[in-house]
């Protein structure tokens, strides 16, 4: 199917025709975190139609927003850098959705390239900036990912490494996030589980990752 056309002439009609189909932008926020196979992405979008990411991954190579890259004897598939100067839109647009989430259903997951993303929009670097430098373990999942701050800086991967705080999360971290939940709080209610490291280093991270809700 073609993606739909508007009828209009402007820039924000536009970008709704290259990036407006449904999971469009999901495909956009997850190759944002990195470069990802096809599998990689179905396995991050778990209700994605086959039919349908195959067909978006089509559209968005030929809008000039993605592209097929070979990568010993795999197929991947990586932003442009047009496709890249999408990360300041989908990052206003997390923080605009993030006002309106409510507590999460049961059957919602939170997957690793969208927490980093959620991280990446959450982040204050003039807060973080003042604090001593930090490495955080999040378990999301079956995945960890190591957050490192260090002064402004911001790095997510999604490997493993020596953290200072290592703790357990899903869906109801956004709480935290949103100053909701106190860090003690979201410890005493299992929205976090400390794994290793002092407990009160949750607050830091509280301090560092925010988002007004």
């Amino acid at each position: 199917m073609a993606p739909r056309e508007y009828g209009q002439y402007d820039g924000i009609t536009r970008a709704m025709e290259l990036v407006g189909e449904r999971w469009a932008l999901l495909i956009v926020r997850d190759l944002l975190v990195g470069p990802r196979r096809y599998g990689e992405l179905a396995a991050g979008l778990p209700r994605i139609p086959s039919n349908v990411l195959a067909a978006r991954l089509k559209e968005l190579q030929a809008a000039g927003v993605l592209r097929r890259a070979p990568r010993s004897r795999v197929v991947i598939y990586e932003l442009t850098p047009y496709g890249r100067e999408l990360e300041p839109v989908v990052l206003a647009l997390g923080a605009w959705g993030f006002k309106a989430m409510g507590d999460p259903r049961e059957e919602q997951i939170l997957s690793p390239d969208a927490m980093t993303i959620s991280l990446r929009t959450a982040f204050r670097p003039q807060v973080a900036a003042t604090l001593p430098a930090t490495a955080y373990a999040a378990h999301v999942g079956p995945a960890e990912l190591r957050i490192q701050v260090d002064g402004p800086t911001l790095d997510v991967t999604r490997e493993d490494g020596p953290a200072d705080l290592a703790f357990a999360t899903g869906p109801g971290i956004h709480r935290l996030l949103t100053g909701e939940l106190a860090p003690a709080r979201a410890i005493e209610t299992g929205v976090v589980e400390v794994l290793r490291g002092p407990g009160d280093l949750l607050g830091r991270f509280a301090e560092t990752f925010h988002l007004a809700a």
